[in-house]
């Protein structure tokens, strides 16, 4: 599972202009879910984004998590993420898990962090959604279940 986390102001999603979920001060966290992934996975992901620490401590390090900050997790699915451009200009996307497991592992994530007792918001999976967010610091980190970068 591959995960882009942003920690942001304010983060929202649209659907045909129509506002489907929106956070304050948090995470938005794009989710990918590769061919493969498990519920191990799942839980991994679900764990980094509740206790990655990229938020500020009194004395200015980034040293808290969005838990210990009293955020919101602003989560949405997005298999491009497992999009392999290294050759031609077309990318593949056949690393991508099928939709009904990604659906399924995509839940499950989200499932994790809310028993984590972080609120946690989505977007409709499969939708053709519009994303809008205030980036903080700018801080985003990339996170693979499989993979180090």
């Amino acid at each position: 599972m591959r995960i882009v986390v942003q920690r942001v102001t304010r983060a929202s999603v649209r659907i045909d202009g129509n506002l489907i979920s929106e956070i304050g001060r948090g995470l938005m966290v794009l989710v990918g879910v590769e061919e493969g992934d498990t519920e191990k996975d799942a839980m991994l992901a679900a764990d980094k984004m509740v206790g990655l620490r990229i938020f500020e401590d009194e004395m200015g390090k980034m040293n808290r998590s969005v838990a210990e900050v009293g955020g919101e997790i602003l989560a949405v699915s997005q298999f491009t993420l497992l999009g392999d451009a290294r050759h031609g200009k077309r990318p593949s996307f056949i690393a991508a898990a099928r939709p009904e497991a990604a659906d399924a592992l995509y839940r499950k994530c989200v499932e994790r962090v809310r028993e984590d007792g972080v609120a946690c918001k989505t977007g409709v999976f499969q939708a053709d959604m519009q994303v809008e967010l205030v980036n903080d610091g700018p801080v985003t980190i990339l996170y693979d279940t499989r993979r180090l970068f």
